[in-house]
């Protein structure tokens, strides 16, 4: 099973995981997060991120998510990062974390862009409401 770190600012990462477990309708294990703040030094929470990992990693890696690409959080994440262990997505939203949550017994490699994609076939447009909506 693949561990899943969701890092980011406040408590989005915490918020991203009640949501995900009630979509599911279970607690997910091997599923944490690490909140970011802007008191934060990156240099002292990667000491703290790394044993993370190491807690949520059973043997098949993990995959962190962060939240915006460039930002703090990410380059936290950047930092944890070891191809086939460790990989890292950036943009963590709902559909992401769902669709890693679902194929997270697949190898690695499938759970990343199998959430790659689930976060981007998340994003979309809604034209209009169904007409019996209220």
């Amino acid at each position: 099973m693949i561990g899943i770190l969701v890092i980011s600012h406040g408590n989005l990462g915490d918020s991203l995981i009640h949501c995900a477990n009630h979509v599911l309708g279970e607690e997910s294990p091997h599923l944490t997060y690490l909140s970011i703040t802007n008191k934060d030094d990156p240099d002292a929470v990667v000491p703290k991120a790394l044993e993370l990992v190491k807690q949520l990693d059973c043997g098949d890696g993990v995959l962190v998510l962060s939240d915006i690409c460039g930002a703090t959080p990410c380059n936290i994440a950047t930092r944890l990062v070891s191809p086939g262990r460790v990989e890292c997505l950036a943009g963590v939203n709902l559909p992401m974390l769902v669709r890693a949550l679902t194929y997270r017994n697949e190898p690695l490699a499938v759970v990343r862009d199998k959430a790659l994609t689930g976060g981007r076939e998340g994003v979309m447009r809604i034209d209009s409401r169904p007409q019996d909506a209220i």
